[in-house]
């Protein structure tokens, strides 16, 4: 049975490359797999869960214990197809996900994955956790899978620093010393939390006087980047600015960070500096 786009909440956008084609000049018939397994990668970042932190907290992990294709048409070479999923089923121990490849509004290719939940050390199955079928069912439904808290460093502190030490001092390498200041006692600081209660993505607000606002220390999980989690603390915390009277938001930016904030309507101002040895430019917002 043909499908549609309407049938999924779920894309991943991706380029045919010259390597995947075979000598009829089509994509050869194995990469189907992977376009589906890659896209099943990219929904586990849809649903805010960081695979193997979550599969660690869940006590268990996915094994693939069935894999069909079915092909209705061929992608060529630097074609943009997209590679829908959903969740089609939870069983007492399984998962199906039900995969379909679009070039434009042409069906291609359909796909079906079956999961089985299991000890990862005995690979023996057990059930599904209820909460992980909650967030699968919940995603589908079109629920939110996060939740941005704001609030003073000692509600959130210890959710903020998990993140920023990830992020900052393990991953960036930055001086425990620069990433830790007086400043945190005083802000206002925002959280973003998966529907596993685990910490996603931070950041922090100050006052920096004449009616202007400076949002600092935005990080997000490695894993989960690329999704809607900076921009949903970014949104919270002007928020937050705005509803304590300022007129404007201020914050220095990484150079690799700056198209994000430049497509929500920041702005550069003056020159490019170093902040803790790497690259920042300082932008800015009306909060009007």
């Amino acid at each position: 049975m043909p499908l549609t786009r309407a049938d999924f909440r779920f894309f991943h956008r991706l380029r045919v490359r010259w390597a995947e084609v075979d000598m009829q000049k089509i994509v050869f018939n194995a990469h189907y797999l992977m376009y589906f397994d890659t896209a099943i990668a990219d929904y586990w970042r849809a649903l805010a869960l960081p695979y193997e932190a979550s599969m660690h907290a869940l006590e268990g992990d996915l094994y693939v214990v069935k894999a069909t294709v079915e092909f209705h048409a061929s992608a060529r070479a630097d074609d943009q197809i997209d590679v829908a999923m959903k969740c089609e089923r939870v069983g007492r121990s399984s998962i199906v996900f039900t995969g379909a490849i679009f070039r434009g509004d042409e069906h291609l290719v359909t796909g079906e994955i079956v999961y089985v939940f299991a000890d990862p050390v005995t690979q023996t199955s057990r059930p599904v956790p209820q909460a992980l079928r909650e967030i699968l069912l919940g995603y589908e439904a079109g629920e939110a899978m996060t939740e941005v808290k704001v609030g003073p460093w000692s509600q959130l502190g210890k959710d903020a620093q998990r993140i920023r030490t990830e992020v900052f001092v393990e991953e960036q390498r930055i001086p425990k010393e620069l990433e830790w200041d007086a400043a945190d006692a005083q802000a206002v600081h925002a959280v973003a939390f998966n529907r596993l209660g685990q910490p996603v993505a931070t950041g922090r607000l100050l006052n920096a006087g004449s009616g202007t606002v400076k949002i600092g220390r935005m990080a997000v999980n490695r894993v989960l980047r690329g999704g809607s989690l900076g921009r949903q603390v970014l949104l919270a915390l002007m928020d937050a600015g705005r509803s304590a009277g300022s007129c404007e938001v201020e914050l220095h930016a990484q150079r690799s960070a700056e198209g994000f904030y430049l497509r929500l309507g920041f702005l550069p101002r003056g020159e490019a500096f170093e902040e803790a040895g790497i690259p920042h430019r300082e932008m800015f917002k009306s909060l009007d």
